[in-house]
C-alpha cells in the first residue's frame, strides 16, 4: 500500500515538477529573457540616433537599424509567449513595453533621424532638449512594472519546482526504505514458512530415496508445503503397499521358479526315464516282431515308436528353452565368424543334402555374450532356411551393420517364406504353421531364438516388407560394445 500510495503521490509530484519546470525554462524564463533583449536594443538605438545627430555621420544609423530589427524580433518573440497560461497574467505589462516602444521608435527616433536630414540643427536642438526623454522613460517604467510582476512569478515557479522534488525525493526514498524493510521481512517468512520447511522435506524424501521406506514424511510450514507432505506422505504410503505386494509377488515368483526347476529335474530324469524305457522296448517290438504280425500291427507299432521319440524331443526342447537365462553362464567376447564356421560344420550334412548356398555379406562382428546360446540362434535360423526351401537350390544370406549403440544382424533365404499375419505367431513356443508330416520338429527353434537375443539386450522380428512366398528375412539386434569392431 505504501508503494501504491508513494507511485501515485510522486506521480502527480513529478507532473507538479514538469509543469514548474516548463514554466520557469519554456515560458516565464524566455519572456524575461525577450523583455531584456527589447531593452538592450531600445538602449542600441537611443545611443546610435544620439551618434548620429551629433556627429551627422550617417554610419550610426547602421547600429540603430540593427538595433531596430532587434528590438522587433525580441517584442515579437515576447509577445508570443502569450499563448502561454503562466504570461497571460501578464499580458497588459507586456503590451504596454511593446506601445511604449513603438511611440518612442516612431515618434521621436524616425522623426529625428527625418529632421536630421532635413534640418539638422533643429534636429541638434531636439536632443539637447531632451525630448524624447519622456517617452523613453514611459518605456523604461513600462519594462519595470513588466519585471517587478515576472519576478514574483519566477519566484514561483521556482518555489513550486523544489516543493514538489522535494515530495518526489521524500516519497521515493520512504518507498524505497518500506520496499527494502518490507522485502527483508518477507524473505524471513519465506525463509520460516517455506525454505527450512522445504529443506526438512526434502531431507526426509531423501532419506525414503535411499530406503528408509518406515520413516514417515511431515513436515510444517505453509500450507502448501504441509500439503505437499501429505502428498508425499501418501506416495510412500503407496509405494510401501506396493513394494509389499512386489516382495510377495517376487517370493511367490521364487517358489514358482524353485517348483519349476524340480519339474524340469523331473522332466529331465524321472519322466525320461520311463520314457525311454518306452521307446526302447516299442523299438525292440518293431525290429523283433516286424513282420511277424499283420500290417496293423505293425502300423501300431510304427505309431508307438515315432510317439514317443517326438515325446523325448519335445522335452528336450522344453528343457533347453526353460534353461535360457536361467543357467547364466559368464559372457565372454564370442567371435561370430568363428561361430558361423561351427555352425556350418553342425549343418554340414543338411548343407551336402540340399545343396545349400551361405553367403557372408561381410565380416561378422564381435560381440560380448553366451557363445553356446548365440550359437543355436544362427542354426536355427540356418537350419529353417534350409528346411523351410521351395523348389530352387537353398540360398541363405547373412550380413551385419552397425546401428548405434547395437549390431543389427540379416538372415534372408529364398525358401517358401512366411505370411505376414504370423509374423508374431511363429514365436510362439509349439507354434507351427504347417503339419507335423510336411516338416518335422517341436515348433519351438524361433521361440528360443527370440528368447536367447532378448536374454542379451536384443530383440528379433521378421521383416514383413517383402512379397508373400519369396523367402523370409529375419532380423535381430545385438548390444555393441564401444571398442567392438568388426572382423
Amino acid at each position: 500500500m505504501v508503494a501504491i500510495v508513494g507511485t501515485v503521490r510522486s506521480a502527480f509530484s513529478l507532473n507538479g515538477l514538469a509543469n514548474a519546470r516548463s514554466e520557469l525554462v519554456d515560458e516565464l524564463g524566455p519572456t524575461n529573457l525577450a523583455a531584456q533583449d527589447v531593452v538592450i536594443a531600445m538602449v542600441d538605438q537611443e545611443t546610435s540616433l544620439r551618434g548620429f545627430v551629433i556627429s551627422g555621420d550617417e554610419s550610426f544609423l547602421e547600429p540603430y537599424r540593427d538595433g531596430r530589427r532587434s528590438a522587433d524580433e525580441a517584442l515579437a518573440r515576447m509577445l508570443g509567449f502569450l499563448r502561454f497560461d503562466s504570461v497571460q497574467p501578464l499580458r497588459r505589462e507586456l503590451q504596454e513595453v511593446d506601445a511604449a516602444a513603438r511611440d518612442w521608435e516612431r515618434n521621436f527616433a524616425d522623426v529625428t533621424v527625418n529632421e536630421m536630414r532635413s534640418d539638422p540643427a533643429n534636429a541638434r536642438s531636439i536632443i539637447r532638449a531632451d525630448a524624447g526623454k519622456a517617452q523613453f522613460d514611459r518605456f523604461r517604467e513600462a519594462v519595470r512594472r513588466l519585471q517587478v510582476r515576472l519576478s514574483p512569478a519566477r519566484a514561483d515557479a521556482r518555489e513550486a519546482l523544489r516543493d514538489n522534488a522535494n515530495v518526489v525525493w521524500f516519497w521515493v526514498l520512504f518507498t524505497g526504505a518500506v520496499i527494502l524493510i518490507s522485502l527483508a521481512a518477507v524473505a524471513i517468512i519465506l525463509r520460516r514458512q517455506l525454505v527450512i520447511p522445504l529443506q526438512t522435506l526434502a531431507g526426509r524424501v531423501r532419506a525414503v530415496a535411499r530406503g528408509d521406506y518406515d520413516r514417515e514424511v511431515r513436515s510444517e510450514g505453509a500450507a502448501e508445503v504441509v500439503e505437499l507432505a501429505e502428498d508425499v506422505e501418501a506416495m510412500r504410503a503407496r509405494i510401501v503397499a506396493e513394494l509389499g505386494a512386489l516382495q510377495t509377488a517376487e517370493a511367490d515368483l521364487r517358489r514358482s521358479n524353485q517348483e519349476l526347476e524340480q519339474f524340469a529335474y523331473v522332466a529331465s530324469h524321472d519322466l525320461q526315464e520311463p520314457l525311454r524305457k518306452v521307446a526302447s522296448f516299442c523299438q525292440l517290438l518293431q525290429q523283433r516282431y516286424g513282420g511277424q504280425l499283420d500290417a496293423r500291427a505293425d502300423q501300431y507299432i510304427g505309431f508307438a515308436v515315432d510317439g514317443a521319440q517326438r515325446m523325448q524331443d519335445l522335452i528336450n526342447d522344453l528343457l533347453a528353452f526353460s534353461r535360457v537365462g536361467r543357467m547364466e553362464q559368464p559372457h565372454t567376447d564370442v567371435d561370430l565368424g568363428t561361430l558361423l564356421e561351427r555352425v556350418r560344420t553342425d549343418l554340414s550334412r543338411a548343407i551336402e543334402e540340399s545343396g545349400a548356398e551361405l553367403v557372408l555379406d561381410g565380416e561378422l562382428p564381435t560381440v560380448r555374450g553366451d557363445a553356446s546360446l548365440l550359437r543355436v540362434v544362427f542354426q536355427n535360423l540356418i537350419g529353417n532356411a534350409i528346411k523351410f526351401r521351395g523348389e530352387a537350390t537353398p540360398r541363405v544370406e547373412l550380413s551385419a551393420v552397425r546401428d548405434g549403440e547395437c549390431w543389427c544382424f540379416r538372415v534372408a533365404d529364398n525358401g517358401i517364406g512366411i505370411d505376414a499375419e504370423y509374423a508374431e505367431r511363429i514365436f510362439v513356443i509349439f507354434q507351427r504353421l504347417h503339419a507335423r508330416s510336411q516338416y518335422e520338429g517341436t515348433g519351438i527353434g524361433l521361440a528360443m531364438c527370440r528368447k536367447i537375443v532378448e536374454y542379451h539386450g536384443g530383440r528379433m522380428w521378421l521383416d514383413t516388407d517383402g512379397p508373400a512366398g519369396q523367402g523370409s528375412t529375419f532380423y535381430f539386434t545385438l548390444p555393441a560394445e564401444t571398442d567392438t569392431e568388426s572382423r
